[in-house]
């Protein structure tokens, strides 16, 4: 094997294995079960009552 190999090797395993990773977030996030719990963590940002900024 020489460099040039190794190298097409590696860019084409970096590929797969980081659309692996993409696909695995995007279930997740979408994922019915966890709608909930993602709508009250977007719903914490914007909430007054737990800013830490005010006294």
């Amino acid at each position: 094997m020489d460099f040039n190999s190794i190298l097409l090797f590696s860019k084409q395993f970096a590929l797969v294995w980081f659309f692996l990773i993409f696909v695995g977030i995007v279930v997740v996030v979408y994922w019915p079960g966890n709608k909930k719990r993602f709508e009250d963590e977007g719903r914490k940002i914007l909430d007054d009552d737990n800013n830490e900024n005010q006294p």
